[in-house]
């Protein structure tokens, strides 16, 4: 193995480069037809043997292999193989635990308490979310918070889970403190993702997977790194003002709530940030708020909290995926505005035609740069790097 120092170096490298690489992915129209093609399949091999080099438990990879590998299938580049030098940085220096189960500690016929015991995020979810579906089964409802967990990928793959099974899937999670409340001047709160999926006929889905927060931190950067301005409604000062200015809102500022400022709803992203810490932080009994770590920090363990819920539409009104395919293809037919070029999109659409994309080209699309540091992580890791198609 690598030294500890250079893997250091090396991941910290990776991480520059990547973010640099996401936050262009997301702020611009790029074509995605030079960039290269993974098979998902080869896309999980690599995830799965990277996180083995590290000592990591077998099933363990392969749940936090499927859960990037969805991210990426689904065009959310931010959450797939980009995140994944910092899964295997947090297992290497053992800051989350590389072995060992989540455990149930508290229990009723509709809810449950889970202990994540410290391992990786997406192996405290899917044990979380299983339960959940399996009370729904029982009583018509599964709601599940969980503590002791860690960064779990994108939210909409445990909600996503409950569609498989006929029911409505929830998935909530705290996150380390980069937003400022409406009227603040810190940062308080994470960016709190909130997931729900909702089956409908002929395999069709709604499926929302979002942040409470206006953007991500990396788009900042990025402005940054090129010196230009931000718009109104991304981020504040230390003053807690709007500021056009990217260097201190990632400096000594924060991320303003969905919807920005006051005058134009931003209370009500802070408002659903708070909700979603008060179905995980404090529901659970995890840390929360202000007092999670800091992003990328690892000088302790992340001890987030998470929370699942699954609903069997049986238990109400009859026709439900009737109805619900009925409301998201009147959606989808409305008369588009002035200037628009494409139909009217439901949640979950964009992703379907990033993955019907994928399978007719016959592999996930990669930018350049994701191959290269890829090789690069390989190397320091002593593993095959990813194979591309070719032609």
């Amino acid at each position: 193995m690598v030294g500890t120092s250079t893997k250091r170096r090396i991941f910290s490298r990776i991480i520059n480069s990547l973010t640099k690489y996401t936050c262009k992915r997301h702020s611009s129209t790029e074509s995605t037809e030079s960039w290269n093609l993974v098979p998902r399949k080869e896309v999980k091999r690599f995830i799965i043997e990277c996180m083995s080099s590290v000592k990591t438990r077998q099933d363990h990879a392969e749940k936090l292999a499927d859960n990037l590998s969805t991210a990426d299938y689904r065009g959310h580049y931010s959450h797939g193989l980009n995140r994944l030098d910092m899964y295997v940085r947090d297992i290497d220096s053992g800051i989350t635990e590389r072995d060992g189960d989540p455990i149930t500690i508290k229990e009723s016929q509709a809810t449950a308490l889970v202990d994540g015991q410290n391992v990786l995020g997406p192996v405290v979810g899917d044990y979380s979310m299983q339960i959940a579906i399996q009370k729904a089964k029982q009583t018509g409802v599964g709601w599940v918070a969980a503590k002791g967990s860690n960064h779990y990928g994108i939210a909409g793959w445990y909600a996503m889970k409950a569609v498989d099974q006929g029911f409505l899937g929830l998935s909530f999670t705290n996150t380390s403190p980069l937003q400022v409340p409406t009227r603040a001047r810190k940062p308080t709160l994470g960016t709190n993702p909130l997931s729900l999926a909702v089956p409908a006929k002929d395999k069709d889905s709604f499926v929302l997977d979002m942040a409470t927060t206006t953007v991500a931190l990396g788009k900042i950067e990025l402005h940054d790194r090129k010196q230009i301005s931000i718009p109104d409604g991304w981020g504040v000062d230390s003053e807690g003002k709007m500021c056009n200015v990217a260097k201190p809102v990632i400096e000594t500022g924060g991320l303003m709530p969905l919807g920005g400022s006051e005058m134009t709803g931003g209370y009500k992203g802070y408002g659903l940030a708070m909700m979603v810490e008060i179905f995980c932080g404090i529901l659970a009994g995890s840390d929360y708020g202000p007092n999670i770590r800091r992003w990328k920090s690892t000088e302790r363990v992340a001890n987030l909290g998470q929370c699942f819920i699954a609903v069997d539409p049986d238990c109400f009104a009859p026709g439900f995926v009737d109805r619900m395919s009925d409301l998201m293809n009147t959606c989808r037919n409305l008369t588009t505005a002035e200037g628009e070029d494409d139909t009217v999109l439901v949640a979950g659409d964009p992703e379907r035609r990033h993955m019907n994309m994928c399978d007719q080209k016959g592999g996930i699309p990669y930018h350049p740069n994701q191959i290269k540091f890829g090789i690069e992580l390989a190397k320091s890791l002593k593993v095959e790097p990813m194979k591309t198609l070719t032609g």
